[in-house]
């Protein structure tokens, strides 16, 4: 193993990353003799830490995950295997627990995130399959009554990127397709949103549903804490039309008109607020799976009634926050919803299109560039090797959606940035 792989294998157990940048992974402008390499401290899930299930009785989710593995680069042994009847809907509580006993004993420790490869079945009992993979089958992730509220996910506005080493639970997300076309086209959205810092708009529709729009209450503030972090505009009408730059797309009502006339960004998000979104087989409510047909790369539904709780539905300021600043669609997602046991994440896991980290250097100092670092105050030292020694530098403080950060130029070698103190919050 070279030094650079030493490196990276011991920041990925002290929760860092290693980013490597040179003159030919950034811009034309930039100006450097010698490559830089930066470590900062770990900001979101990594493809190696996401495990793939598949149904070794279903050819299409087989298929699916397999290319999905390829596609992801992702090791063989993330491949997890389970085997049941497809094409049910509907899963009983005591048929999944006995497959997920058996799933969780062959997966390595290191797996921090489920991604599922199948659209049916959607839901075990009262739960959906993606909060039940994640949490096991639990009643009181139920509504015990009619319009009775959940147990709270422990992951909701979690700030780590760790879930199952430091909350016990591996968030699940479902690469749900009813054709292997629909999902290659899927998967390859989401890789090439990758790091695109895409310039497109947050639709914050409000709709005249008044059950259903109830989100609406919140779009001024998520508007205004925007601002100069992600493009939102607020919509009031029943839906949006013939827009080529649908990044995120919140609305709520029953069924969304107009699709066919958007273009989805890669990585984009887009969901309603409806009572049975997230029954995948459709119905008198449109199903989020119309959003991926459409283009979008990642979408949410309820699959039993959860009446109009605001927790039991994404909340977008968490989410463009969280996914603004780099984290993965799963993370984002799962991170947004206090409480998820009625709803299904549905989409391509590891999309991340604002997670892009670039260092330009000249005039004697160096620029970083990346919308990872949350609020706080951090250590930074260099070294010339990747092993250390590290020199300390100087403190660096770092504000409300910063974005950019001035560093001493070392010409070449190796940063280090370590957390001393940060904020919790990650929104206001």
């Amino acid at each position: 193993m070279d030094l650079t792989a030493m490196r990276t294998h011991l920041l990925h157990h002290l929760g860092m990353v290693l980013l490597s940048i040179g003159p030919g992974m950034l811009a034309s402008h930039l100006l450097m003799a010698s490559p830089l390499h930066i470590s900062l401290p770990k900001y979101r899930l990594q493809p190696g830490e996401l495990a793939v299930i598949v149904n070794d009785a279903d050819p299409l989710s087989v298929r699916i995950g397999e290319y999905y593995r390829q596609a992801r680069d992702l090791p063989a042994e993330n491949l997890l295997h389970l085997n049941f009847k497809p094409g049910k809907t509907l899963m009983g509580a005591e048929a999944f627990t006995r497959l997920r006993t058996a799933l969780l004993k062959a997966t390595p420790e290191h797996i921090q995130a489920f991604a599922i490869t199948w659209a049916h079945p959607y839901r075990v009992d009262c739960m959906s399959i993606t909060s039940a993979m994640s949490f096991g089958f639990d009643t009181r992730w139920c509504s015990q009554r009619r319009c009775a509220t959940t147990a709270h996910s422990p992951y909701y506005r979690y700030a780590g990127a760790d879930p199952y080493r430091d909350l016990g639970i591996r968030p699940t997300m479902s690469i749900a397709a009813e054709s292997f076309a629909e999902a290659k086209a899927l998967i390859d959205r989401g890789i090439a949103a990758d790091a695109s810092l895409p310039h497109g708009t947050a639709y914050l529709v409000s709709t005249n549903d008044k059950s259903r729009n109830v989100r609406a209450i919140d779009y001024r503030r998520i508007d205004r804490i925007m601002q100069g972090w992600l493009d939102t505009r607020i919509v009031h009408d029943e839906s949006i039309r013939d827009r080529h730059d649908v990044m995120f797309y919140f609305t709520g009502k029953s069924r969304i008109e107009g699709l066919n006339t958007l273009t989805f960004l890669p990585g984009a998000v887009a969901d309603h607020l409806t009572s049975t979104g997230g029954r995948l087989n459709g119905g008198k409510q449109m199903s989020a799976l119309n959003w991926l047909k459409a283009g979008a790369s990642g979408s949410y539904g309820t699959v039993v009634e959860p009446c109009n709780h605001l927790g039991k539905f994404p909340n977008p300021a968490i989410l463009l926050e969280r996914y603004g600043s780099g984290n993965t669609l799963i993370e984002a997602y799962w991170k947004s919803v206090q409480q998820p046991g009625e709803g299904i994440f549905i989409g391509e896991p590891l999309a991340a299109p604002y997670d892009r980290v670039a260092i330009e250097n000249g005039d004697g100092q160096a620029l970083l560039r990346t919308r990872s670092l949350t609020p706080g105050i951090y250590q930074l030292s260099h070294a010339v090797s990747p092993v250390g020694p590290f020199r300390k530098l100087s403190k660096l403080l770092v504000s409300y959606h910063q974005q950019a950060f001035k560093l001493p130029d070392q010409r070449g070698g190796y940063y280090l940035l370590e957390a001393t103190g940060t904020a919790k919050s990650i929104s206001r």
